[in-house]
């Protein structure tokens, strides 16, 4: 396995360690503790990776809104249902009508059940059919996205309220 054109988080946390860089996981999750503008930080975080890719950078104070509010509090818990955040690289224009369900109301995979400013919130189940419909909600929406699972945002929002 070569390592040309592999991300390596854990690595380019580590060189940009000027701007208080926390690394979660291994998908390229960062929280940056430091106060540091979101064109600086962009452009030191493309300098780090060997491709050319979408950085979603979200500031800590809506990270923090959204976990206060608890979004998924009416939501159905257990362990076949995946709570998760899409960040979006910018606002919808227009956003689709809510609760969005994949490939239905009645036999749901993925449900969307509400965008605030550029997150959108949502569940699917735990199955590999559900992936694909994942896959095709960047596309749905018409804007790049990254997905998280809001277990992830959470502790993003721990790490920025212990900061």
């Amino acid at each position: 396995m070569g390592t040309a054109n592999r991300c390596q988080p854990a690595l380019i946390a580590k060189q940009l360690a000027k701007f208080d860089v926390v690394n979660l996981g291994a998908v390229g999750t960062f929280v940056v503790r430091k106060d540091v503008s979101e064109s600086t930080l962009r452009a030191a975080i493309a300098k780090k990776l060997p491709f050319k890719c979408e950085i979603m950078i979200c500031p800590a104070g809506d990270i923090l809104k959204l976990a206060r509010k608890d979004p998924f509090a009416q939501q159905p818990a257990s362990p076949d249902i995946i709570r998760f955040v899409n960040v979006l690289a910018r606002r919808l224009r227009g956003p689709p009508s809510l609760p969005l369900s994949l490939p239905s109301d009645d036999d749901w995979l993925l449900k969307i059940i509400a965008i605030e400013d550029r997150f959108v919130l949502g569940l699917y189940r735990r199955q590999m059919k559900a992936i694909s419909y994942l896959g095709k909600l960047e596309k749905l929406l018409g804007v790049p996205a990254t997905n998280r699972n809001w277990n992830t945002i959470l502790k993003v929002a721990q790490i920025l309220y212990d900061a």
